[in-house]
């Protein structure tokens, strides 16, 4: 996934210095920020131009304190043909030298009222999330009772209806048929909509439904992070199924594991009351109380009790 210029300015707050039509389109192709404090010393050993330029205090006191006569030769050299945009934090001073430059290399140059270290990490988590390696999955994201939960299953088996039926009962659709998952973290998965499905359901013998336009803004979420995944399978009578909960599948996505539950669906059950109580269960173990050990521990209590009255 690209990030141009402009998408930034979209997303977070700027005051825009200088720009043009073709600086705005100019890629950002790494997370990583340039902070140019040696730079502004004329080291340039190590310096990577391709980042985005962060001028924070130190940089920007150094530069207008201790570089003067050679200011604008230096800002030349750390605004290159290929960086994508120069920002200096804190509103701090826009140096005419800078303009200058930011103009003979055609270069968008961004005022922020932030903190250095807060705006760096606004950027970092921005352009983490949106250039990170994507990998298309079949199924439906929804978010139920606040837990990003992925239903998959072979085609025709209901997922679809299935979130819909969710989507009735107050919870949001994030992506149906294709999920577009992306590692936010080393151990957090999230999943958006492909764009051309975003907000939209499709149901066999209906067709397609716009979930916002007929359920409303709360009915969607842009995204979520994925907790759980549920496996829908038909009912298969010669199959032991897990009745106890002591313990659930794992799947790996994107070198993440997720724990999956398998759920067999048959005519008479009411899959979505399923899921919801999977979902409430799962968010009680997570909270600490786990109603398996629970049984558990009152059944050896009361065999223990059988045991002393024998």
């Amino acid at each position: 996934m690209k990030v141009t210029v402009q998408d930034l300015i979209d997303k977070i707050q700027f005051n825009v210095i200088y720009s043009t039509p073709t600086a705005l389109k100019k890629e950002v192709t790494t997370s990583e920020i340039m902070r140019p404090g040696l730079e502004m010393a004329g080291y340039f050993n190590y310096f990577t131009p391709e980042r985005i330029q962060l001028f924070g205090m130190k940089e920007w006191s150094y530069m207008m304190d201790n570089v003067e006569n050679n200011r604008y030769d230096l800002l030349k050299k750390v605004m290159t043909d290929v960086t994508p945009l120069v920002i200096v934090a804190r509103s701090l001073e826009i140096p005419s030298e800078m303009i200058a430059a930011a103009k003979k290399q055609d270069i968008v140059i961004l005022q922020s009222r932030e903190a250095t270290s807060r705006l760096n990490s606004i950027l970092t988590t921005f352009l983490d999330e949106k250039l990170a390696e994507r990998i298309s999955v079949h199924g439906v994201l929804m978010d139920i009772f606040g837990v990003g939960v992925l239903l998959q299953g072979m085609s025709g088996i209901g997922k679809s209806e299935t979130g819909l039926e969710l989507i009735k009962r107050g919870h949001r659709l994030v992506a149906d048929d294709r999920v577009e998952i992306f590692q936010r973290d080393a151990f957090t998965l999230s999943g958006e909509p492909a764009e051309i499905l975003r907000n939209m359901i499709e149901i066999r013998g209906v067709g397609i439904i716009d979930v916002m336009n007929l359920f409303g803004a709360g009915a969607v979420r842009d995204f979520t992070d994925i907790d759980m995944a549920i496996y829908l399978e038909n009912y298969d009578n010669d199959k032991e199924y897990d009745r106890l909960g002591n313990g659930s599948d794992e799947i790996i996505l994107d070198n993440v594991s997720l724990p999956q539950f398998r759920i067999p669906v048959k005519t008479g059950r009411n899959v979505s009351v399923i899921i919801e109580a999977a979902v409430m269960n799962f968010r009680a173990k997570q909270m600490g109380y786990d109603a398996t050990k629970t049984f558990e521990d009152r059944l050896t209590n009361l065999i223990e009790k059988n045991s002393e009255d024998e």
